[in-house]
């Protein structure tokens, strides 16, 4: 694999390196190329260890953990000190609020309130996570189908909640049943209703292995032109190459933003519609 090239040919130093840069080789032969970040790169001085065993395992939960400890810290020192005309950290932070605030109320409308700062802290949060990978000895924790799957699960149970909470128990069933009115269309409910069912139950599915899917590839390709600028250089035993993957760390900038968008925004359209149709003509949304 171009990835084991590129392992083996970093800059490590020392007999402990040695073994870094042939483990972790072999480690990216047996799977999908990918650069190791520091807790592999671990794993692979101490192999014999539990703790770093451990931490390969629960990998993708320790960054996501790093991430929320960051955002969380983010969003604690700028509203400490709140002012009435914003600064620094402070204005920063009100205005990615602001940004999505009026973003997502433009899709629920009003009475869509309430469920802001979830969808607005979903999209923060895998949008970091999403561009963490991206920085050295660091970890995609969405290139991991437990993390996405477990978020979509999340906004599928709060979803049925709400449609639910919003509709009563037999108005919810209803709305599966398509709303019928007419003699044809109670006709239609054996049929409307598992095939609306199954679509409700393939939002999680889709929902996850779409941003699963395209972080993944993004990691995927940079290791691999990573790979490939090693090699270019490598008749001269180099530890670095040409940066062949450069354009693709510009791209993979923006497709991060774009996953997180859509999985936020459809995870909005999903709240939305469960709102009853009464509600929505008395907004006049």
């Amino acid at each position: 694999m171009i990835t084991a090239k590129l392992l083996q040919y970093m800059l490590i130093t020392g007999e402990a390196g040695h073994k870094v840069a042939q483990e972790a080789a072999k480690h990216a032969e047996s799977g999908r190329p990918e650069i190791p970040n520091i807790l592999t790169l671990l794993h692979t001085i101490f192999p014999r260890e539990a703790w770093a065993e451990w931490l390969v395992k629960w990998q993708s939960e320790f960054f996501s953990l790093i991430v929320i400890i960051i955002l969380a810290t983010i969003a604690y020192l700028g509203s400490r000190k709140r002012e009435l005309i914003p600064s620094g950290l402070q204005n920063a932070v009100e205005a990615v609020v602001e940004g999505l605030y009026n973003f997502l109320i433009g899709v629920l409308g009003p009475q869509g309130k309430k469920f802001i700062p979830f969808l607005g802290t979903l999209f923060i949060y895998i949008f970091t996570m999403n561009l963490f990978g991206l920085i050295p000895g660091a970890l995609s924790s969405t290139s991991n189908l437990n993390t996405t799957f477990s978020m979509a699960v999340i906004v599928f149970l709060y979803v049925q909640y709400t449609g639910i909470r919003k509709n009563g128990l037999l108005g919810y069933i209803n709305h599966y049943a398509g709303n019928p009115k007419s003699v044809v269309e109670w006709c239609m409910v054996p049929l409307n209703f598992p095939i609306h069912i199954i679509g409700e139950l393939s939002k999680p599915v889709s929902l996850s292995l779409r941003l699963f899917g395209n972080i993944t590839g993004e990691d995927v390709l940079i290791a691999v032109f990573t790979g490939l600028g090693i090699l270019v250089l490598s008749f001269i035993h180099t530890p670095v190459g040409i940066p062949l993957e450069l354009p693709f760390i510009f791209l993979a900038i923006l497709t991060s933003l774009i996953q997180a968008l859509v999985f936020a925004l459809l995870s909005t359209i999903y709240f939305q519609l469960m709102f009853p149709h009464k509600e929505e003509g008395e907004e006049g949304h």
